[in-house]
């Protein structure tokens, strides 16, 4: 090997026939919606709601709303590294790279790649280090040095020839906003990304993606319901073309109006001051399976798998790359 760390990624069409693959993580959404009796209608049901929602964005020169169509590939990106002159391959990440085709013209035009963010070190962080740190009456605030390690290999990965020789911009991540936080409203107002909103306060998500070189901007596009968390490296307004942020939005809001519908289909819109609730009783289920639950459960699962496989056996060789301890936690 080259470098002590390398990144190889390796992509799966995002379709009404996707399987995931052994190594997906299974609390991922596009994965977790492509399991079970009604996946396929699950996942054609999805994409037309991706499709509806691009189409309704992008109105220019679009009068019957059927112009666009967006086109899904799962970037996974494998870690591979030199353990003592063993080669360790060890799934990191699973990204969404966004394509858009224009029916009319037949162009098929770049998108945004980043979207949904799924890693298998994030989950060893919140669902099996924080919980045990958090147990442990003796300490208090953050496991020393959380987050470093997943920052520090999220930016290696960016920075990696695999990256740069198949994506030409940093990734933008587009997730639900915090039910712990106030959101109150800006003056600014993007005719695709919509009305920002200012946090309250930065989450523990927020400090997290800044670990891995982003920061974040919220935004409630034309039509949504609620404001959507943008991560993001560079300009978000200027670095990137209206079509590329529909695509995004299109993507992750039907995503989240899955997932958290007591959120993103809300019967009412966020108003100049919002605090989103999960308990919301206002909202229309879509007819998509999701089981959050499961999710929730396999997040636990997947550190777990990760602590075993990663974190446990190649600390000292991680911990030679990041120049510092590895958080470990105290075992119950």
């Amino acid at each position: 090997m080259s470098s002590p760390f390398e990144f190889r990624i390796r992509t799966a069409r995002f379709d009404e026939s996707y399987a995931p693959s052994a190594t997906s993580r299974t609390t991922t959404n596009f994965a977790n919606l492509a399991r079970g009796e009604n996946r396929r209608q699950n996942l054609r049901s999805t994409l037309a709601m991706i499709d509806d929602r691009f189409n309704a964005l992008a109105r220019d020169d679009n009068p019957t709303a059927d112009r666009y169509s967006v086109e899904l590939e799962i970037v996974s990106a494998d870690l591979y590294f030199d353990a003592d002159g063993v080669v360790v391959e060890f799934p990191l990440i699973e990204i969404l790279d966004v394509t858009i085709l224009d029916t009319r013209t037949r162009e098929r035009i770049d998108g945004i790649v980043g979207n949904n963010f799924s890693s298998y070190v994030r989950d060893y962080d919140f669902s099996v280090l924080l919980p045990r740190h958090t147990a442990d009456a003796a300490q208090s605030g953050l496991p020393e040095g959380f987050g470093d390690l997943h920052g520090g290999l999220f930016q290696r990965f960016l920075d990696s020839d695999a990256y740069r020789e198949r994506f030409c911009q940093p990734p933008v991540i587009c997730i639900s906003v915090s039910s712990s936080k106030t959101y109150r409203r800006l003056g600014t107002d993007h005719p695709v990304l919509g009305v920002e909103y200012q946090q309250s306060e930065f989450s523990l998500t927020d400090e997290y993606f800044a670990r891995m070189g982003m920061q974040v901007r919220f935004f409630m596009p034309p039509g949504a319901a609620a404001p959507l968390a943008f991560y993001f490296r560079g300009d978000l307004l200027a670095d990137y073309s209206d079509l590329a942020l529909i695509g995004t939005i299109s993507t992750m809001e039907t995503f989240q109006k899955i997932y958290r519908p007591e959120i993103y289909n809300a019967t009412a819109q966020a108003q100049e001051v919002y605090r989103p609730r999960l308990d919301n009783p206002e909202y229309t289920e879509t007819a998509i399976t999701y089981d959050r639950a499961e999710r929730s459960r396999l997040g636990i699962t997947q550190g777990k798998y990760t602590e075993e496989h990663l974190i446990t056996p190649f600390r000292s060789v991680l911990e030679r790359w990041a120049g510092e301890p590895i958080a470990a936690g105290s075992h119950a």
